[in-house]
């Protein structure tokens, strides 16, 4: 039997098109994305949903979805899909995560150049008959200094065009190697130093809890007075109060805005101001983009039903049918050890070297440096996805090396992950037993045996009474239950000093 795809937003007929000429069965529903009743009503009968921005695939709508195997998002954002509830139910979620960074970035662009020269509000003076040529008076692009905060994808596209135009280019971006940002023709800055220079800001980063209001009210009275600001990146970045506030005290002289914090956007206090040019996130509404993701997804969904393999996803790495069974525990205990080791530092990392001892060194090893990666950048960057990182690790300069060894321990074969940055090593080891389970056994050469939880806490302390009782009491005050017994190894250093170092699983009361 055919598998069935419903596809319940706007896609090209092309895009249609592939799954009927694949042998896949479809139906095409394009505004039933809005109606969540009757989505709900029907997803059962499909194996795949294929969608844009209007479907919400929520926990509930999953709920009813008892033969879904995979959703499809026709471009980079999944703001839209319940992942966590997705990846529970086993459904895959891809997405094309490259098929509009052009697009994305040439809107940016043009935002500028609008917000530089008041092009809406010239347009829209001389269409009501008036000739007011000496109001409207813009400034160069030319010579300025443009900040871009966030240099990946988009923001790598933006810094390209921008050193065409001749402007001066600064960018922050805490994994911006210096290698890349010289390739890139760009200075590599902090954050506050951006902010003082940059005669034109732009956005270029996801939206997390350590970049929302990044350009908040503190930041904003960092900036050089006249700057200018644009975000075709994600609403929320910006305090919109604040820069209302600082656009009617002319510290900042214009804003270009495609996203918002509440989207869609039909009321804002930002509307209707002279110096903001705004438009409803048409960041990827280009002809070409559309058709290029429609196309990848409908591809990529295809592919999966009929074959069984996966492209692009963001809870599942890719990998063969046959290679799932037996690397399963591997590939989970690989993003345990990146998402760990990722939140050790906030340092631009340079390099991930990744051991691979014993059988594991024989199995599909690409698969596993891919979870190992997404593991570490994810820490920071929640929109990359397990296909994605390889790439992003590259355009930040990151050098990936892998090395395979035979069983030279105890163990019959584990993974051993060592991050490099500037100033330091960490390493973190795991291993999987029998019973599939993935436990940590080393930490920054640490010897330990921990099982790995849904939560954990890590902490490393000097040996001195009470640590372990402070800790105890501290997280029973917070309504945090340590679930087994903290697993605690204690190794003699050059100083002198003790080092506690203790795994413990917890839950939330």
């Amino acid at each position: 039997m055919a598998p069935r795809v419903l596809v319940s937003d706007e896609l090209s007929e092309t895009a249609v098109q592939i799954f009927r000429d694949r042998g896949v069965e479809v139906d095409y529903m394009p505004k039933l994305g809005k109606d969540k009743e009757k989505l709900a009503e029907i997803i059962h009968q499909y194996d795949g949903l294929a969608i844009r921005s209007a479907t919400k695939v929520t926990e509930k709508l999953l709920a009813n979805a008892t033969n879904l195997k995979v959703v499809g998002r026709a471009g980079i954002g999944v703001d839209n899909v319940d992942i966590p509830a997705a990846s529970k139910k086993g459904v895959i979620v891809m997405n094309t995560p490259f098929g509009n960074s052009v697009t994305t970035a040439e809107h940016a662009i043009a935002m500028m150049f609008a917000v530089a020269r008041q092009l809406p509000e010239a347009n829209a003076s001389t269409h009501s008959g008036k000739w007011e040529k000496s109001r409207f008076m813009g400034v160069e692009l030319f010579n300025k200094t443009l900040g871009v905060i966030g240099a990946g994808n988009i923001g790598g596209i933006v810094c390209d065009r921008a050193v065409g135009l001749k402007m001066k280019v600064v960018a922050y971006d805490p994994f911006l190697s210096e290698e890349r940002a010289k390739a890139l023709g760009v200075t590599k800055v902090e954050l506050d130093e951006l902010l003082a220079r940059a005669d034109f800001i732009t956005l270029h980063v996801p939206l997390t809890d350590k970049t929302r209001n990044i350009l908040g009210r503190e930041n904003l009275a960092k900036t050089k007075k006249g700057v200018r600001i644009i975000n075709c990146a994600r609403g929320g970045l910006i305090d919109e109060a604040a820069l209302k506030d600082a656009l009617d005290t002319g510290h900042v002289a214009g804003a270009a805005l495609d996203v918002f914090e509440t989207e869609p956007a039909t009321e804002n206090p930002l509307f209707g101001h002279p110096n903001v040019v705004v438009t409803p996130h048409l960041g990827a509404s280009t002809t070409e983009a559309q058709e290029n993701v429609a196309l990848q997804v409908a591809e990529q969904m295809a592919d999966y039903l009929l074959t069984g393999a996966v492209s692009n996803a963001l809870n599942m790495p890719n990998v063969t049918a046959e290679e799932a069974a037996i690397m399963g525990p591997w590939i989970k205990l690989a993003a345990h050890l990146g998402a760990f080791i990722g939140q050790m530092t906030d340092e631009p990392i340079k390099a991930i070297n990744i051991l691979y001892d014993g059988t594991v060194a024989d199995m599909n090893l690409a698969a596993l440096n891919q979870s190992v990666i997404a593991g570490v950048l994810k820490a920071h960057n929640p929109d990359v996805n397990l296909v994605s990182a390889p790439v992003v690790a590259k355009d930040k300069g990151i050098l990936i090396s892998t090395t395979r060894q035979d069983k030279t321990g105890i163990f019959d074969a584990y993974i051993k992950v060592t991050m490099v940055t500037d100033k330091r090593e960490r390493s973190v080891a795991g291993t999987c037993f029998s019973d599939g389970k993935p436990r940590f056994i080393q930490i920054k050469g640490i010897n330990i045996d921990a099982e790995i939880g849904q939560h954990m806490l890590y902490t490393t302390n000097e040996d001195v009474p009470g640590i372990i009782g402070l800790l105890g009491m501290t997280m029973g005050k917070n309504g945090v239950n340590i679930a087994n017994d903290p697993k605690v190894v204690e190794t003699l250093e050059s100083t002198g000093m003790f080092q506690q170092v203790k795994a413990l699983q917890f839950e939330v009361a």
